[in-house]
């Protein structure tokens, strides 16, 4: 913003002006008449003029008067000579030569408002290319993104018509795109390069651009550069850094340009992240038809899973894992710590996805991956004779970094039979589904392979009998009623109680149980079943009719 002084001497109304010092390299802003006193008045890259009233026949005076036009770092001074000041003393143009201050005298005749108004439209003109030229510059990086290009051509039109290095990063501090900028200066920043530290600093920035206010200093040595947020729907999504030789390539212009690259990137971003998104639900949607439809596995399903990045025609077994998340106390109680629960269920989904495909590399195996109602679905490729073996390494890799990750969060696992593994997707689906199932009966947390429930599966299949439904009903209606109003723990006592053979010093030990307390349910397990649990074939009954109950509720 602004124009050159050259152009400014050039118009036909300063033709009968006489320069009186050198013509530096500065530019005009904007044009005034001042008088004593200056104060603050006048700005910096002002174009002043001045009829010297108040400093007739006192050169200290007019001394002073040049002194602070000076301090305000105005571009030129005009004298109107012919009344009030016939000629501009030599010490005072030694001042001005100084402090490269253009000073300049006027025939008294030339009117101030005539200089004004020639001046003020070279400015108004000047202004209307630069903003036509970076409204131009705007539309080539809006089409850029739009025409499909990446933030390297984004970086290369800044650097085009800024002159300035750039790089782009995204949230991650991954550099993205770089032109010129020099790759120490970005290791330094990312806390790579040990030898040196990067320093956010407070400045005041000499442009009134509202853009200088969004606008990160980082002190580097003796060295400064400079970081714009690129934000997205109030998200950050990455960064501009950028690098000027000096702070006066700073203009209006380039910022108006680094202005229009922000909101060019915000877009990128915005887009890359759609199409991320999109191919997320395709990937989805394809994962759970494959795992719950049996499907045809022609050329055109095999097609579309190679566009999507699997590979059909390698041998997987199934994982289907529960998740459950409880918030550690700590956090539910700190107003300051982050929120892992609150950061909404893609972001905890993200991090599962990530461990996933983190574990699947670390052991050379491909994996696909899916959520559905708070379960995850991981297809694993394994080899048969170990698949079990394999299964546990890639589980044990996923829980390590997750309880890290996300504290509190608990995966209960059913794992599918390998059976050869070739395109059996849905029927591991199926497995893997009732191991998990089953397993939930016992603690969170649980692993359990579908080849070590077949007297589970036995049982169900029994428990669907009318009859055998009825012997269950009968055995346990009144303990489950008993537990139900008085939140007890009866049925659960009792599998403790066989777990441990009828142990009662070990059963008390694992329910945390006074002996006699212990010994006060186990009478009452009797009394509401009718059952003793001395006898042989009465304890077997019971047995069995808590597992098929169990098992009933989780066929339900």
């Amino acid at each position: 913003m602004g124009v050159a002084v050259e152009e400014v001497l050039k118009l036909p109304v300063l033709e009968k002006a006489r320069v009186q010092t050198h013509v530096y390299d500065r530019q005009v802003d904007w044009i005034s008449v001042i008088e004593t006193p200056v104060e603050n008045f006048v700005r910096n890259n002002e174009f002043v003029l001045s009829t010297g009233v108040g400093c007739v026949d006192d050169v200290l005076a007019l001394e002073g008067y040049v002194e602070d036009v000076i301090r305000s770092e105005a571009s030129v001074l005009a004298f109107a000579t012919g009344r009030h000041l016939y000629k501009i003393p030599d010490r005072v143009l030694k001042l001005a030569e100084k402090h490269e201050l253009i000073v300049m005298e006027i025939p008294w005749e030339v009117r101030f408002g005539d200089i004004l108004q020639d001046v003020l439209r070279l400015i108004s003109e000047d202004n209307r290319q630069d903003q036509q030229r970076t409204e131009e510059i705007r539309q080539e990086l809006i089409n850029c993104v739009l025409n499909g290009k990446g933030l390297q051509e984004i970086t290369s039109i800044i650097y085009q018509n800024t002159g300035i290095p750039t790089a782009i990063s995204d949230h991650n501090k991954q550099i993205r795109a770089n032109q010129y900028f020099d790759r120490y200066y970005i290791d330094v920043l990312n806390g790579h390069e040990l030898s040196q530290e990067g320093t956010l600093v407070e400045t005041e920035m000499d442009s009134d651009h509202p853009l200088s206010h969004y606008i990160e200093t980082y002190e580097i040595g003796d060295q400064k550069c400079y970081q714009l947020t690129i934000l997205s729907n109030y998200k950050k999504q990455g960064y501009i850094l950028f690098k000027p030789k000096d702070d006066k390539d700073l203009t209006w212009v380039n910022l108006h340009i680094l202005e229009h690259a922000l909101t060019a990137c915000a877009l990128y971003f915005v887009k890359e992240n759609a199409i991320e998104m999109t191919e997320i639900r395709l990937k989805d949607n394809f994962l759970l038809d494959l795992a719950k439809q049996e499907r045809e596995m022609d050329r055109a399903l095999f097609s579309k899973a190679q566009l999507l990045g699997y590979d059909l025609e390698k041998p997987y077994i199934c994982l289907v894992g529960h998740i459950r998340f409880v918030q550690p106390e700590e956090e539910r109680t700190s107003s300051t710590m982050p929120q892992v629960k609150s950061s909404s269920i893609n972001s905890r989904n993200y991090y599962i996805q990530k461990e996933v495909t983190h574990a699947g590399d670390a052991l050379h195996r491909r994996t696909m991956t899916t959520f559905d109602e708070g379960e995850v679905i991981v297809y694993l490729e394994t080899d048969r004779p170990d698949y079990e073996e394999t299964a546990n390494q890639f589980l044990d890799l996923i829980e390590r970094r997750l309880h890290e990750l996300l504290k509190g969060i608990t995966i209960s696992w059913g794992i599918s039979c390998h059976k050869g593994g070739y395109q059996t997707f849905h029927k591991s689906y199926e497995e893997a589904e009732t191991a998990l199932k089953i397993g939930q009966q016992h603690e969170e947390g649980e692993r359990t392979f579908f080849s070590d429930t077949r007297m589970n599966r036995l049982l169900m299949a029994l428990s669907h009998e009318e009859e055998i439904g009825a012997i269950v009903s009968d055995t346990l209606e009144k303990l489950i009623d008993y537990d139900q109003k008085r939140q007890t723990e009866l049925i659960h006592t009792f599998m403790v109680y066989n777990k441990y053979n009828s142990n009662v010093s070990q059963t008390a030990r694992a329910l945390n149980l006074h002996r006699q307390s212990l010994l006060h349910r186990l009478r009452n397990i009797e009394h509401l079943t009718g059952l003793s649990l001395l006898n042989a074939d009465d304890l077997f009954l019971l047995e069995l009719s808590v597992r098929l109950w169990l098992l009933k509720k989780v066929d339900a």
